[in-house]
């Protein structure tokens, strides 16, 4: 009988899903707080605070 069993792949898939997820994680945290994407989210985050007169949105 061969050693691959559905624990050993389970085992497989449950530990390189955590490293996938962690490295995507580690990915998007690096991207978030790169010196380059400062002004960026600087300026998104102060979106909701402008006034719509400059834009032609009708309610």
């Amino acid at each position: 009988m061969s050693g691959l069993t559905y624990e050993t792949v389970a085992q497989f898939a449950q530990q390189g899903g955590t490293l996938y997820f962690a490295a995507i994680f580690a990915g998007g945290l690096l991207y978030a707080l790169w010196p380059r994407n400062g002004e960026t989210f600087r300026r998104a985050a102060q979106l909701p605070l402008e006034n719509d007169e400059d834009h032609d949105v009708q309610a």
